[in-house]
């Protein structure tokens, strides 16, 4: 028996053949964008499988050779085959670790400034200026920070440090010896300036999302600015800004050519800040070209191994708290 309505067209001018025509493309369609997606997603998985597998492959004769104690091994001798990395990962969380106590105030303080205070006029220029911190190339910063800054900091500001810590117990270690100009303090310190767009261009952005009425609400109760900022802005928005501090942290744990110009390049952990220094990215951009021999290429890859975890574990730290925030604010 034929459908005799198949051709027969509807109000709309369409047939039943034009419809199941359409709906066959739409599946079509959405089966192709699904299997887009999808393939995108595993294509992620499948080049992170393939950096940790290349990684843990190259790290073998390493880890077959100086075991758990090349986490706390500070000698670095490639004359005697003897390494450690103890030093690198010192310098890593030490000078991100002070990347971040600069960063972090100064960069939410910028947020609050152009977000609350700043007059309309100067809002966009000064958010653009800071913005283009993050484009300059962080061998510049590296230049900039060798041949200007850390004269200056040795010339006038290390031994002010020096001297006003000399007395204070505990402190005085941290801040002891001759004020080199280069070390893991100015590393952290060229840090802070280059992850500062990060988190006051992110800070600025989350901040711009708080709706109108609770603040109006909060002035009409008679709060003052630091008050509407610091019970209604900052709560409102503390999951964006942790992202941003921990996308600023990720920045400066893997920050290779501006750490290596002024860090000082030296395999050892001293209790002062001031001293020279290493990272891990730096030792494996200074020597990695260098490695003669499979074992001391095996410790800087396994060197980029340390890295990758330090760095995963962060996130996962991250991505921990921002889940706790979340929870507590949904109860």
């Amino acid at each position: 028996m034929v459908d005799v309505t198949v051709g027969v067209p509807n109000v709309d001018g369409s047939t039943i053949l034009d419809r199941a025509k359409a709906l066959a493309r739409f599946k079509f369609e959405n089966t192709f964008f699904h299997f887009v997606t999808f393939s995108a997603a595993i294509t992620v998985l499948v080049l992170l499988s393939g950096v940790i597998l290349s990684l843990v492959l190259g790290s073998i004769p390493a880890i077959r050779a100086f075991g758990a104690g090349f986490l706390v091994t500070e000698v670095w001798n490639p004359v005697t085959d003897k390494y450690g990395a103890a030093a690198a990962i010192y310098g890593t969380v030490v000078t991100s670790i002070i990347a971040m106590v600069i960063a972090i105030p100064i960069g939410v303080g910028i947020a609050i400034f152009l977000s609350e205070l700043c007059p309309q006029p100067l809002r966009q220029p000064i958010g653009i200026a800071i913005e283009l911190l993050a484009g300059i190339p962080s061998i510049i910063y590296g230049i900039w920070g060798l041949f200007i800054f850390a004269p200056l900091l040795q010339q006038y500001v290390e031994p002010g440090i020096i001297s006003f810590f000399g007395s204070v117990p505990g402190l005085n270690l941290v801040f002891e010896g001759p004020p080199y100009g280069i070390g893991v303090f100015t590393a952290g310190f060229i840090l802070a300036i280059m992850v500062l767009p990060f988190i006051s261009s992110i800070s600025r952005d989350v901040f711009a999302t708080v709706p109108a009425v609770l603040k109006e609400s909060a002035y009409g109760l008679g709060f003052t600015t630091r008050e509407v900022v610091g019970n209604v802005v900052i709560p409102y928005t503390r999951t964006g800004i942790i992202g941003g501090v921990m996308l600023a942290l990720g920045r400066a744990l893997g920050e290779t050519m501006a750490v290596t110009f002024v860090i000082g390049n030296a395999h050892r952990v001293s209790n002062s800040i001031l001293a020279p220094g290493t990272t891990i990215s730096a030792t494996i951009a200074n020597e990695f070209t260098e490695a003669v021999g499979s074992l001391y290429t095996s410790a800087l890859v396994e060197l980029g191994l340390i890295l990758f975890v330090i760095t995963f574990i962060v996130l996962a730290i991250a991505r921990f708290m921002l889940m706790r925030i979340e929870q507590k604010g949904a109860q």
